[in-house]
């Protein structure tokens, strides 16, 4: 059996999803569905059964019985907003929950979790140091901490994620991509609006390491097949584009189209990085040699119709294309 926590999100579904099409369907889905929008993501997928994340929560840890020996547990769910308020919330959900779960996978299960290149500042694209800037990153940084220093589980692969886009993130709404968000901005304005210059930078010249969210789901299935192999690492494409970049390919995508700039919140400009970009050196260096999707591949594999799925319902109004500050 698989466990697939925050299996209603975007990450998560589109993890399913990848299982399903290799014939995997033992998936026990772990979420939180207080957010209606984000049922429409399990509505094609094919899993055992789906559990509330305390109700899991609590039935791991109160027998080790509850999980067969040989599950393997993906852990993607978390509060991934970088600008939520609530701390104790982010701590709680992010923290002491995944900490509770390692513990009841100790020794026995295979344990690979989502982590996050919020973990770091970046001097520059390629210099960085483990030192957060934001609550989120923190709470990923301490896990992985929490990580090193326990006892292993069976299998234990920590992921820091680079700036993920892709389908099933619509329910995201504020904390979609800059991809879905300036998709939705050009079709109904035909303006996608980034950020002026900021941080060191001409305005839209942020730079950002786009990953697609395919790429994560075949990295999680990668390791899945190879469950000798452990350890922490960046994930990402290892090349980064600046939001201007991203909003041409939008542009070009939908054959019309222009860019609008704007000042940033002033409470943002503490946490945000001006550029970011994977190491993959840690990933190769273990044997993954796939090719990573470009960002022009990227977009045209996000905005193509998906098969076999309804049309998505209409988002909350979107917020402008720099909004996260990951």
């Amino acid at each position: 059996m698989i466990v697939v926590t925050g299996g209603a999100g975007f990450i998560g579904s589109n993890i399913a999803r990848a299982l399903n099409a290799t014939g995997r369907d033992d998936l026990l889905i772990v979420d939180d569905l207080e957010d209606p929008w984000k049922a429409e993501n399990l509505a094609d997928l094919s899993f055992l059964d789906y559990v509330d994340r305390d109700e899991f929560l609590a039935s791991v840890t109160r027998s080790r019985d509850y999980l067969p020996p040989d599950t393997i547990v993906l852990h993607l769910g978390a509060c991934a907003s970088m600008v939520e308020p609530r701390g104790r919330y982010v701590m709680r959900t992010n923290y002491e929950y995944s900490k509770a779960l390692y513990l009841a996978c100790l020794h026995r299960l295979a344990f690979i979790y989502a982590s996050s290149c919020a973990v770091y500042t970046f001097h520059d694209e390629r210099s960085r140091i483990e030192r957060p800037k934001n609550l989120y990153g923190l709470s990923k940084l301490l896990f992985d901490r929490f990580v090193r220093r326990m006892p292993s589980c069976a299998q234990v692969v920590g992921l820091r994620y680079y700036c993920v886009y892709g389908p099933r993130e619509r329910h995201k709404r504020e904390q979609a991509s800059m991809i879905t968000k300036g998709h939705q901005q050009v079709t109904e304005t035909g303006t996608i609006r980034l950020f002026g210059r900021f941080a060191g930078c001409e305005a839209g010249e942020q730079r950002r390491d786009f990953t697609y969210v395919g790429d994560i789901a075949k990295v999680n299935l990668w390791f899945l097949r190879r469950p000798h192999l452990s350890g922490i690492m960046d994930v990402g494409t290892g090349r980064n584009w600046s939001f201007n970049d991203a909003a041409r390919h939008l542009i070009q995508w939908h054959g019309s189209g222009s860019i609008a700039y704007f000042d940033p919140p002033p409470d943002i400009a503490r946490a945000y990085q001006s550029a970011s970009c994977a190491d993959l050196s840690h990933l190769r260096a273990i044997g993954y040699d796939e090719p990573f999707v470009s960002l022009p591949e990227g977009i045209a594999l996000t905005l193509a119709p998906q098969p076999d799925r309804q049309s998505a319902p209409r988002a909350a109004p979107v917020a402008d294309s720099h909004s996260t500050v990951g």
